[in-house]
């Protein structure tokens, strides 16, 4: 059985990863970052929720530290003198919840582990349709990020997939309720822990993808 790693961050687009890389019949293994987030805790316990209800095997989860991320600041995610705004419209332009470089730094770790554990793909819930503005959900980034594996790595054959990269969130959220992935178990806000803020960027979006595809967000509730 082939072996893929799932970046789960905890939000939904990752969680519909993880049922399209179980629907390929993968033999899965979880990876999540703690990089400073305001809401880390709250997106770990997503993770490992998201881990118990498929079943994964303790052995097959990994959590990495990459609070140093911190240190280095420049994102309203990470920087405490960076307040997290409001959602401000649809725009090209850069959020500033943009995390300078992060997706690079994420997917070098997980390259790393793909070649201790022998897994050939990874997989990631970059969404380029919602998210125009970031430079690291562009599709180009992932095919130029896939040659620098067969560039830099021992086991060349890695390679990065993006499963949700061309789709609106809410045919993101109709193949998540065609894959019975658990929604209700994620968490996209990035302002709140505890109940979801309903103005953040990462909220708007979410709400609006579940609106469009007329269903019922299951943290609507919350």
């Amino acid at each position: 059985m082939e072996k893929a790693i799932v970046l789960l961050s905890g939000g939904m687009d990752s969680v519909v990863c993880v049922g399209e890389a179980l629907a390929s019949k993968a033999q899965i293994y979880l990876l999540h970052m703690n990089y400073g987030q305001k809401t880390s805790e709250r997106e770990k316990k997503s993770f490992m929720d998201i881990a118990h209800f498929y079943h994964v095997p303790e052995k097959n989860l990994k959590v990495i530290d990459m609070t140093f991320l911190r240190q280095i600041g420049g994102s309203s995610l990470t920087d405490e003198n960076i307040s997290v705004k409001n959602f401000q419209g649809d725009s090209l332009h850069i959020p500033d919840s943009y995390v300078p470089f992060r997706n690079s730094i994420i997917l070098s770790l997980a390259v790393s582990w793909a070649e201790v554990v022998g897994a050939k793909t990874l997989y990631i819930g970059a969404n380029h349709e919602d998210s125009p503005g970031y430079p690291d959900c562009r599709p180009s980034y992932y095919s130029t990020f896939n040659q620098l594996i067969k560039e830099g790595a021992k086991a060349q054959d890695i390679s990065i997939v993006t499963p949700v990269i061309h789709l609106k969130k809410k045919e993101i959220v109709k193949r998540g309720i065609e894959l019975k992935v658990p929604f209700n178990l994620s968490w996209s806000c990035y302002k709140n822990s505890e109940t979801p803020c309903g103005v953040c960027d990462s909220c708007v979006i979410r709400a609006r993808g579940f609106s469009e595809a007329e269903i019922i967000d299951p943290l609507s509730n919350v």
